[in-house]
Protein backbone atom coordinates (compact mmCIF):
# COMPACT_ATOMS: atom_id res chain seq x y z
CA UNK A 1 0.00 0.00 0.00
CA UNK A 2 1.72 3.40 -1.25
CA UNK A 3 -1.41 5.68 -0.97
CA UNK A 4 -0.78 7.29 2.12
CA UNK A 5 2.82 8.04 0.93
CA UNK A 6 1.94 9.67 -2.31
CA UNK A 7 -0.91 11.81 -1.38
CA UNK A 8 0.67 13.23 1.53
CA UNK A 9 4.02 13.70 -0.92
CA UNK A 10 1.48 15.36 -3.43
CA UNK A 11 0.12 17.65 -1.18
CA UNK A 12 3.62 18.81 0.41
CA UNK A 13 5.67 19.17 -3.15
CA UNK A 14 2.57 19.28 -6.22
CA UNK A 15 1.31 22.48 -6.67
CA UNK A 16 -2.35 22.80 -5.40
CA UNK A 17 -3.32 24.14 -9.14
CA UNK A 18 -2.99 20.95 -10.58
CA UNK A 19 -6.38 19.12 -9.34
CA UNK A 20 -6.28 14.99 -9.06
CA UNK A 21 -8.66 12.65 -8.00
CA UNK A 22 -8.43 10.36 -4.56
CA UNK A 23 -6.78 7.67 -6.96
CA UNK A 24 -3.22 6.83 -7.04
CA UNK A 25 -2.70 4.39 -10.35
CA UNK A 26 0.00 1.19 -9.97
CA UNK A 27 -0.86 0.10 -13.20
CA UNK A 28 -2.63 0.03 -16.33
CA UNK A 29 -3.66 -2.12 -19.10
CA UNK A 30 -5.98 -2.50 -21.92
CA UNK A 31 -9.42 -0.33 -20.73
CA UNK A 32 -8.77 -0.96 -16.74
CA UNK A 33 -6.44 0.98 -14.16
CA UNK A 34 -5.22 -0.84 -10.97
CA UNK A 35 -5.06 1.33 -8.00
CA UNK A 36 -2.79 1.01 -4.69
CA UNK A 37 -6.25 0.42 -2.69
CA UNK A 38 -6.60 -2.99 -4.72
CA UNK A 39 -9.17 -2.12 -6.97
CA UNK A 40 -9.49 -1.94 -10.57
CA UNK A 41 -11.33 0.76 -12.51
CA UNK A 42 -12.65 0.51 -16.02
CA UNK A 43 -11.22 3.58 -17.79
CA UNK A 44 -13.89 6.17 -19.23
CA UNK A 45 -11.27 8.85 -19.33
CA UNK A 46 -8.50 7.45 -21.33
CA UNK A 47 -5.82 10.20 -19.38
CA UNK A 48 -8.28 12.77 -21.47
CA UNK A 49 -8.61 11.27 -24.70
CA UNK A 50 -4.84 9.75 -25.12
CA UNK A 51 -5.42 6.34 -24.67
CA UNK A 52 -7.88 5.53 -27.81
CA UNK A 53 -5.88 2.39 -28.44
CA UNK A 54 -6.21 1.50 -24.52
CA UNK A 55 -3.40 1.13 -21.79
CA UNK A 56 -0.45 -0.39 -23.09
CA UNK A 57 -1.31 -1.84 -26.82
CA UNK A 58 0.80 -4.90 -27.63
CA UNK A 59 2.08 -3.67 -30.53
CA UNK A 60 3.00 -0.15 -29.41
CA UNK A 61 4.70 -1.02 -26.28
CA UNK A 62 7.00 -3.29 -28.64
CA UNK A 63 7.80 -0.52 -31.38
CA UNK A 64 8.66 1.74 -28.41
CA UNK A 65 11.22 -1.41 -26.45
CA UNK A 66 12.59 -1.69 -29.98
CA UNK A 67 13.20 2.03 -30.46
CA UNK A 68 14.14 2.42 -26.80
CA UNK A 69 17.18 0.11 -27.61
CA UNK A 70 18.67 2.26 -30.84
CA UNK A 71 18.00 6.36 -29.08
CA UNK A 72 15.93 7.66 -26.69
CA UNK A 73 16.70 11.18 -28.51
CA UNK A 74 17.44 13.08 -30.95
CA UNK A 75 16.57 16.40 -31.86
CA UNK A 76 15.61 16.31 -35.65
CA UNK A 77 17.72 19.79 -35.88
CA UNK A 78 20.60 18.36 -35.17
CA UNK A 79 20.52 15.09 -37.32
CA UNK A 80 17.14 13.70 -38.81
CA UNK A 81 16.25 10.24 -38.14
CA UNK A 82 13.88 8.21 -39.96
CA UNK A 83 10.83 7.49 -37.13
CA UNK A 84 10.35 11.29 -37.34
CA UNK A 85 9.86 11.33 -41.48
CA UNK A 86 7.96 8.38 -41.19
CA UNK A 87 5.40 9.87 -39.26
CA UNK A 88 5.15 12.87 -41.02
CA UNK A 89 4.46 10.42 -44.22
CA UNK A 90 1.94 8.46 -42.64
CA UNK A 91 0.08 11.59 -41.41
CA UNK A 92 0.54 13.11 -45.65
CA UNK A 93 -1.03 9.90 -46.79
CA UNK A 94 -3.82 9.85 -44.25
CA UNK A 95 -4.75 13.64 -44.27
CA UNK A 96 -8.63 14.30 -45.74
CA UNK A 97 -7.45 15.49 -48.91
CA UNK A 98 -5.83 14.65 -52.43
CA UNK A 99 -2.36 16.96 -52.64
CA UNK A 100 0.95 17.03 -51.11
CA UNK A 101 1.30 17.53 -47.57
CA UNK A 102 3.88 17.92 -44.82
CA UNK A 103 3.76 17.99 -41.16
CA UNK A 104 5.99 19.57 -38.28
CA UNK A 105 5.71 17.17 -35.11
CA UNK A 106 5.47 18.80 -31.81
CA UNK A 107 4.92 17.84 -27.77
CA UNK A 108 1.28 19.07 -27.31
CA UNK A 109 -2.00 19.66 -28.87
CA UNK A 110 -1.42 23.53 -27.36
CA UNK A 111 1.79 23.44 -28.95
CA UNK A 112 0.05 21.94 -32.39
CA UNK A 113 -2.53 24.66 -32.11
CA UNK A 114 0.22 27.70 -31.58
CA UNK A 115 2.30 26.61 -34.22
CA UNK A 116 -0.84 26.29 -36.78
CA UNK A 117 -1.60 29.72 -35.92
CA UNK A 118 1.84 30.70 -36.68
CA UNK A 119 2.07 28.87 -40.04
CA UNK A 120 -1.58 30.64 -41.03
CA UNK A 121 0.15 33.82 -39.92
CA UNK A 122 3.00 33.13 -42.09
CA UNK A 123 1.34 31.56 -45.32
CA UNK A 124 -1.24 34.51 -45.22
CA UNK A 125 0.78 38.32 -43.48
CA UNK A 126 -2.28 38.38 -41.39
CA UNK A 127 -2.26 38.85 -37.72
CA UNK A 128 -6.14 38.01 -36.74
CA UNK A 129 -7.75 34.67 -35.62
CA UNK A 130 -10.87 33.72 -35.38
CA UNK A 131 -11.75 31.30 -32.40
CA UNK A 132 -15.49 30.14 -31.14
CA UNK A 133 -17.30 29.77 -28.14
CA UNK A 134 -16.67 27.08 -25.90
CA UNK A 135 -13.62 26.27 -28.00
CA UNK A 136 -10.76 24.54 -25.79
CA UNK A 137 -7.13 25.03 -27.75
CA UNK A 138 -4.86 24.85 -24.50
CA UNK A 139 -3.27 26.64 -21.45
CA UNK A 140 -0.26 28.22 -23.34
CA UNK A 141 -0.99 32.14 -23.79
CA UNK A 142 -2.39 32.14 -27.03
CA UNK A 143 -4.02 28.93 -26.98
CA UNK A 144 -5.52 30.19 -23.18
CA UNK A 145 -6.21 33.59 -25.60
CA UNK A 146 -7.96 31.18 -27.98
CA UNK A 147 -9.88 28.90 -25.13
CA UNK A 148 -13.27 30.00 -24.21
CA UNK A 149 -14.31 29.18 -20.71
CA UNK A 150 -12.66 31.45 -17.75
CA UNK A 151 -12.34 29.41 -14.68
CA UNK A 152 -10.10 27.70 -14.01
CA UNK A 153 -8.13 28.23 -17.50
CA UNK A 154 -7.65 31.67 -17.59
CA UNK A 155 -8.38 33.36 -14.52
CA UNK A 156 -5.80 35.37 -13.22
CA UNK A 157 -4.08 34.81 -15.87
CA UNK A 158 -4.46 38.00 -18.49
CA UNK A 159 -3.66 39.98 -20.21
CA UNK A 160 -4.06 37.60 -22.96
CA UNK A 161 -2.80 37.55 -26.47
CA UNK A 162 -4.47 40.66 -29.05
CA UNK A 163 -5.58 39.98 -32.40
CA UNK A 164 -8.25 37.37 -31.10
CA UNK A 165 -11.60 37.31 -31.58
CA UNK A 166 -14.50 34.83 -30.69
CA UNK A 167 -17.80 33.82 -33.08
CA UNK A 168 -20.63 31.57 -31.96
CA UNK A 169 -20.55 28.35 -32.50
CA UNK A 170 -23.25 25.60 -33.23
CA UNK A 171 -25.04 24.05 -30.21
CA UNK A 172 -28.27 22.92 -31.28
CA UNK A 173 -29.29 21.59 -27.78
CA UNK A 174 -29.45 25.23 -27.33
CA UNK A 175 -30.82 26.31 -30.48
CA UNK A 176 -27.96 27.56 -31.92
CA UNK A 177 -27.63 26.11 -35.37
CA UNK A 178 -25.46 26.89 -38.25
CA UNK A 179 -27.15 29.62 -39.71
CA UNK A 180 -27.05 31.44 -36.56
CA UNK A 181 -23.54 30.79 -36.18
CA UNK A 182 -22.68 31.96 -39.24
CA UNK A 183 -24.90 34.97 -39.23
CA UNK A 184 -22.54 36.18 -35.91
CA UNK A 185 -19.36 35.55 -37.86
CA UNK A 186 -20.46 37.97 -40.14
CA UNK A 187 -21.75 40.26 -37.69
CA UNK A 188 -17.84 39.78 -35.66
CA UNK A 189 -16.94 40.55 -39.58
CA UNK A 190 -18.61 44.17 -39.61
CA UNK A 191 -18.45 45.02 -35.76
CA UNK A 192 -15.14 43.83 -34.41
CA UNK A 193 -12.54 42.68 -37.31
CA UNK A 194 -11.96 43.21 -40.66
CA UNK A 195 -11.76 39.96 -42.50
CA UNK A 196 -8.74 41.09 -44.77
CA UNK A 197 -6.71 40.54 -41.44
CA UNK A 198 -7.68 37.58 -40.14
CA UNK A 199 -5.22 34.74 -41.44
CA UNK A 200 -7.37 31.89 -40.10
CA UNK A 201 -10.03 29.84 -37.87
CA UNK A 202 -9.51 27.50 -35.92
CA UNK A 203 -12.46 25.28 -35.42
CA UNK A 204 -12.40 21.50 -33.12
CA UNK A 205 -15.44 19.29 -34.83
CA UNK A 206 -16.51 17.88 -31.93
CA UNK A 207 -15.49 20.67 -29.17
CA UNK A 208 -14.19 18.26 -26.51
CA UNK A 209 -13.92 20.64 -23.20
CA UNK A 210 -16.50 22.64 -23.96
CA UNK A 211 -19.08 19.71 -23.83
CA UNK A 212 -18.40 17.08 -26.71
CA UNK A 213 -20.88 19.15 -28.59
CA UNK A 214 -20.56 18.21 -32.47
CA UNK A 215 -20.94 20.71 -35.73
CA UNK A 216 -23.59 20.12 -37.30
CA UNK A 217 -23.12 18.21 -40.76
CA UNK A 218 -23.92 21.71 -42.87
CA UNK A 219 -21.36 24.22 -40.68
CA UNK A 220 -17.61 23.24 -41.67
CA UNK A 221 -18.28 23.00 -45.59
CA UNK A 222 -20.01 26.72 -45.38
CA UNK A 223 -17.47 27.97 -42.69
CA UNK A 224 -14.84 26.87 -45.53
CA UNK A 225 -16.85 28.58 -48.14
CA UNK A 226 -17.15 32.11 -46.20
CA UNK A 227 -13.64 31.70 -45.38
CA UNK A 228 -12.15 30.88 -48.40
CA UNK A 229 -14.14 34.12 -50.28
CA UNK A 230 -11.75 36.41 -47.44
CA UNK A 231 -8.78 34.40 -48.10
CA UNK A 232 -9.39 33.00 -44.43
CA UNK A 233 -7.56 29.40 -43.45
CA UNK A 234 -9.17 26.63 -41.95
CA UNK A 235 -7.33 25.13 -38.97
CA UNK A 236 -9.10 21.92 -37.96
CA UNK A 237 -8.21 20.98 -34.57
CA UNK A 238 -8.45 17.25 -34.16
CA UNK A 239 -6.64 16.89 -30.68
CA UNK A 240 -9.35 15.10 -28.91
CA UNK A 241 -11.31 14.26 -32.07
CA UNK A 242 -8.89 12.60 -34.15
CA UNK A 243 -6.67 9.49 -34.43
CA UNK A 244 -9.69 7.13 -35.09
CA UNK A 245 -12.05 8.73 -31.69
CA UNK A 246 -14.93 9.10 -33.32
CA UNK A 247 -14.45 6.28 -35.92
CA UNK A 248 -12.81 7.34 -39.39
CA UNK A 249 -9.26 9.06 -38.39
CA UNK A 250 -10.09 12.20 -38.29
CA UNK A 251 -13.60 13.82 -37.32
CA UNK A 252 -13.69 15.84 -40.34
CA UNK A 253 -14.11 13.14 -42.74
CA UNK A 254 -17.53 12.63 -41.47
CA UNK A 255 -17.97 16.38 -43.22
CA UNK A 256 -16.59 15.67 -46.38
CA UNK A 257 -13.90 19.26 -46.28
CA UNK A 258 -10.22 19.57 -46.44
CA UNK A 259 -9.49 21.67 -43.84
CA UNK A 260 -6.03 23.65 -45.29
CA UNK A 261 -4.32 23.03 -41.53
CA UNK A 262 -4.60 19.72 -39.35
CA UNK A 263 -3.79 19.65 -35.59
CA UNK A 264 -3.66 16.69 -33.76
CA UNK A 265 -2.22 15.20 -30.53
CA UNK A 266 -3.26 13.56 -27.79
CA UNK A 267 -3.59 9.49 -28.48
CA UNK A 268 -1.27 10.38 -31.82
CA UNK A 269 1.79 9.25 -29.65
CA UNK A 270 -0.17 5.97 -27.70
CA UNK A 271 0.38 7.56 -24.81
CA UNK A 272 3.72 9.56 -25.03
CA UNK A 273 3.69 13.29 -25.65
CA UNK A 274 3.42 13.83 -29.66
CA UNK A 275 1.60 16.10 -31.51
CA UNK A 276 1.37 17.57 -35.35
CA UNK A 277 0.39 20.15 -37.55
CA UNK A 278 -0.51 18.71 -40.98
CA UNK A 279 -1.51 21.04 -43.89
CA UNK A 280 -0.98 21.34 -47.77
CA UNK A 281 2.77 22.14 -48.62
CA UNK A 282 2.73 25.59 -49.69
CA UNK A 283 1.53 26.56 -46.38
CA UNK A 284 3.84 23.97 -44.33
CA UNK A 285 6.73 25.99 -46.41
CA UNK A 286 5.49 29.18 -46.21
CA UNK A 287 7.72 29.33 -42.56
CA UNK A 288 11.01 30.55 -42.98
CA UNK A 289 14.13 28.27 -42.33
CA UNK A 290 14.15 27.46 -39.06
CA UNK A 291 10.93 29.28 -38.10
CA UNK A 292 9.44 26.04 -36.74
CA UNK A 293 10.88 22.80 -34.22
CA UNK A 294 12.05 22.40 -30.45
CA UNK A 295 14.19 20.42 -28.87
CA UNK A 296 11.95 17.49 -28.09
CA UNK A 297 9.14 17.66 -30.58
CA UNK A 298 8.66 13.97 -32.88
CA UNK A 299 10.95 12.71 -30.12
CA UNK A 300 11.92 9.23 -31.76
CA UNK A 301 10.21 6.82 -29.26
CA UNK A 302 6.88 8.62 -29.62
CA UNK A 303 7.24 8.95 -33.22
CA UNK A 304 7.66 4.75 -33.05
CA UNK A 305 4.49 4.81 -31.16
CA UNK A 306 2.96 7.08 -33.36
CA UNK A 307 3.51 4.91 -36.62
CA UNK A 308 1.42 2.12 -35.29
CA UNK A 309 -0.87 4.12 -33.83
CA UNK A 310 -2.22 5.65 -37.36
CA UNK A 311 -1.58 2.61 -38.79
CA UNK A 312 -3.94 1.04 -36.49
CA UNK A 313 -6.59 3.58 -36.71
CA UNK A 314 -6.23 3.58 -40.53
CA UNK A 315 -6.93 -0.06 -40.86
CA UNK A 316 -11.14 -0.82 -41.78
CA UNK A 317 -11.13 -3.75 -38.93
CA UNK A 318 -10.24 -0.83 -36.46
CA UNK A 319 -12.67 1.29 -38.31
CA UNK A 320 -15.58 -1.40 -38.00
CA UNK A 321 -14.94 -1.70 -34.69
CA UNK A 322 -14.92 2.08 -33.28
CA UNK A 323 -17.95 2.28 -35.06
CA UNK A 324 -20.00 -0.70 -33.26
CA UNK A 325 -18.66 0.23 -30.47
CA UNK A 326 -20.44 3.79 -30.90
CA UNK A 327 -23.25 2.14 -32.00
CA UNK A 328 -23.90 0.16 -29.19
CA UNK A 329 -22.98 2.81 -26.73
CA UNK A 330 -24.99 5.57 -27.88
CA UNK A 331 -28.49 3.10 -28.02
CA UNK A 332 -27.72 2.76 -23.81
CA UNK A 333 -27.59 6.19 -23.55
CA UNK A 334 -30.32 7.00 -25.64
CA UNK A 335 -32.26 4.05 -23.48
CA UNK A 336 -31.22 6.10 -20.41
CA UNK A 337 -32.02 9.13 -21.33
CA UNK A 338 -35.60 7.78 -22.23
CA UNK A 339 -35.74 6.59 -18.17
CA UNK A 340 -33.74 9.52 -16.42
CA UNK A 341 -34.88 13.29 -16.87
CA UNK A 342 -31.80 15.26 -15.98
CA UNK A 343 -30.54 13.38 -19.29
CA UNK A 344 -31.00 16.36 -21.76
CA UNK A 345 -28.89 15.44 -24.30
CA UNK A 346 -27.11 12.53 -25.55
CA UNK A 347 -24.53 13.70 -28.79
CA UNK A 348 -21.54 12.98 -30.27
CA UNK A 349 -19.85 11.61 -33.18
CA UNK A 350 -19.30 8.12 -33.78
CA UNK A 351 -17.73 6.70 -30.12
CA UNK A 352 -16.99 9.55 -29.39
CA UNK A 353 -20.42 10.51 -26.69
CA UNK A 354 -21.09 12.45 -23.95
CA UNK A 355 -24.55 13.02 -21.57
CA UNK A 356 -25.27 16.54 -20.56
CA UNK A 357 -26.98 16.53 -17.26
CA UNK A 358 -29.82 18.82 -17.06
CA UNK A 359 -32.39 19.98 -13.83
CA UNK A 360 -35.62 21.33 -14.77
CA UNK A 361 -33.74 22.11 -18.39
CA UNK A 362 -31.16 24.08 -17.02
CA UNK A 363 -27.31 22.96 -16.32
CA UNK A 364 -26.76 20.97 -13.50
CA UNK A 365 -23.29 20.71 -12.83
CA UNK A 366 -23.41 19.83 -9.41
CA UNK A 367 -25.41 16.65 -10.35
CA UNK A 368 -22.63 15.68 -13.21
CA UNK A 369 -19.91 16.17 -10.68
CA UNK A 370 -21.71 13.83 -7.96
CA UNK A 371 -22.24 11.20 -10.43
CA UNK A 372 -18.43 11.04 -11.18
CA UNK A 373 -17.49 10.71 -8.16
CA UNK A 374 -20.34 8.03 -7.64
CA UNK A 375 -19.08 5.86 -10.64
CA UNK A 376 -15.41 6.61 -8.77
CA UNK A 377 -16.99 4.70 -6.12
CA UNK A 378 -18.02 1.78 -8.50
CA UNK A 379 -15.36 1.32 -10.25
CA UNK A 380 -15.76 3.48 -13.63
CA UNK A 381 -13.54 6.72 -14.06
CA UNK A 382 -15.31 9.18 -15.87
CA UNK A 383 -14.66 13.10 -17.07
CA UNK A 384 -17.21 16.27 -16.83
CA UNK A 385 -16.86 18.84 -19.30
CA UNK A 386 -18.72 21.92 -20.62
CA UNK A 387 -18.85 25.33 -20.30
CA UNK A 388 -21.05 25.23 -17.41
CA UNK A 389 -19.16 21.76 -15.93
CA UNK A 390 -23.01 19.72 -16.43
CA UNK A 391 -21.83 17.10 -19.30
CA UNK A 392 -20.42 13.78 -18.70
CA UNK A 393 -17.89 12.51 -21.38
CA UNK A 394 -17.16 8.95 -22.32
CA UNK A 395 -13.64 8.15 -23.63
CA UNK A 396 -13.61 4.32 -23.49
CA UNK A 397 -10.52 2.85 -25.58
CA UNK A 398 -11.94 1.86 -29.15
CA UNK A 399 -10.40 -1.57 -28.52
CA UNK A 400 -12.55 -1.89 -25.03
CA UNK A 401 -13.59 -5.98 -24.38
CA UNK A 402 -17.55 -6.61 -24.38
CA UNK A 403 -17.37 -7.65 -20.85
CA UNK A 404 -15.89 -4.02 -19.75
CA UNK A 405 -17.71 -2.08 -21.80
CA UNK A 406 -20.74 -3.61 -20.25
CA UNK A 407 -19.62 -3.34 -16.83
CA UNK A 408 -18.24 0.00 -17.58
CA UNK A 409 -22.32 1.21 -18.79
CA UNK A 410 -23.72 -0.39 -16.12
CA UNK A 411 -21.78 1.63 -13.51
CA UNK A 412 -22.39 4.81 -14.80
CA UNK A 413 -26.20 3.89 -14.69
CA UNK A 414 -25.86 3.27 -11.24
CA UNK A 415 -24.31 6.38 -9.87
CA UNK A 416 -26.36 8.53 -12.05
CA UNK A 417 -29.95 6.65 -10.68
CA UNK A 418 -27.69 6.92 -6.81
CA UNK A 419 -27.33 10.19 -7.41
CA UNK A 420 -30.87 10.97 -8.35
CA UNK A 421 -32.10 8.79 -5.27
CA UNK A 422 -33.52 5.88 -7.65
Amino acid sequence: MISSGVREARDRYVSAAVTAPPLVVTRAAGACIEADDGRTYIDFAGGIGCQNLGHGAPAVVEAIHAQVDRFLHQCFMVGMYEPYVDVCRRLAELYPGTGEYKSVLLNSGAEGVENAVKIARAATGRPAVIAFERAFHGRTLLTMSLTSKVTPYKRGFGPFAPEVYRAPAPYEFRGIGSDEALDGLRRLFKAEVDPATVACVVLEPVQGEGGFVPMPLDFPRRLQELCAAHGILYVDDEVQAGVGRTGPVWAIEHYGVTPDLLVSGKSLGGGLPLAAVTGRAELMDAVVPGGLGGTFGGNPVACAAAAVVLDTVASPVFRGQAEALGHTVRQRLEGLADELECIGDVRGLGPMLALEIVADGAPAAELAAATVAAARERGLLLLSCGLDGNVIRLLPPLSIADDDLVDGLKALEGALRAVLGD
